[in-house]
């Protein structure tokens, strides 16, 4: 009733009347266009997609700042990868470009309920321009794969999280204890703000299980497929 009634406000929003897999129903703000266009945006690695995880402000903004005016005065918002460079928003630089796990853990949960909807059948390129056909639950794990990456270590054995922090990458008495960091480095991975964070920061352990569900049971059952068992996380290297 209220849909025919108010056409107007929901030409431009997904039909919410189309059925998806299992005859799932989805409320959301994009339709298929629309969404194939900001996954487009955010899958690009020269934008959103860095090499761990989506940052909170595309790098494009390095050399495109965003200007604007008020009451006279001129401000920029440019893309930082660390920390904040200036004192706006208090110097709070979450929004300014690092990678930060909130954000990301919501891009994720989208993703797999977007999958649980349309499936197999929409797939994206990821990074965008590869060629490397995903669909959605691909591209969250994907996103997962990038982030868990912050932690382990690379084939040199230092770990993006320690940056050049030469006694955190080298020590043995400190190169195996992982700290979580508030946010990271959006260019490199290394861990940048409050330390210890074991809130947000601690659900990489989750995306570790992620890494390992069954596509096709969440398909079918939702997100509660998600692995609970602690048996699946074996072969992960520390």
């Amino acid at each position: 009733m209220f849909l025919r009634k108010y056409e107007e406000l929901v030409v431009n929003i997904h039909p919410f009347e189309k059925r998806g897999v299992g005859g799932r129903q989805l409320l959301a703000v994009c339709g298929e266009q629309k969404l194939r266009k900001i996954l487009t945006r955010m899958l690009d690695e020269s934008r959103f997609l860095s090499p761990h995880g989506i940052r909170s402000l595309s790098c494009w903004h390095l050399d495109h700042p965003y200007e604007f005016d008020v009451s006279g005065n001129r401000y920029v918002v440019q893309y930082w990868p660390a920390e904040s460079q200036n004192g706006m928003f208090g110097g709070n630089s979450n929004w300014r470009g690092p990678v930060w796990f909130p954000i990301n853990l919501l891009i994720i949960r989208a993703l797999i309920q977007l999958y649980m909807y349309y499936g197999e059948s929409f797939k994206v390129d990821c990074p965008t321009g590869s060629g490397n056909q995903m669909n959605l639950f691909q591209v969250a794990q994907e996103i997962c794969r990038r982030l868990v990456s912050i932690f382990l270590r690379r084939p040199d054995g230092t770990r993006p999280v320690y940056g050049g922090i030469r006694k955190f990458q080298t020590d043995p008495y400190w190169r195996d204890l992982i700290l979580y960091y508030e946010y990271f480095h959006g260019d490199n991975g290394a861990g940048l703000g409050a330390s210890h964070q074991t809130g947000w920061t601690g659900t990489v352990a989750r995306l570790v299980q992620l890494l390992h569900a069954d596509a096709a049971k969440v398909l079918e059952a939702g997100i509660q497929a998600v692995a609970h068992d602690p048996s699946q996380l074996t072969g992960i290297e520390s």
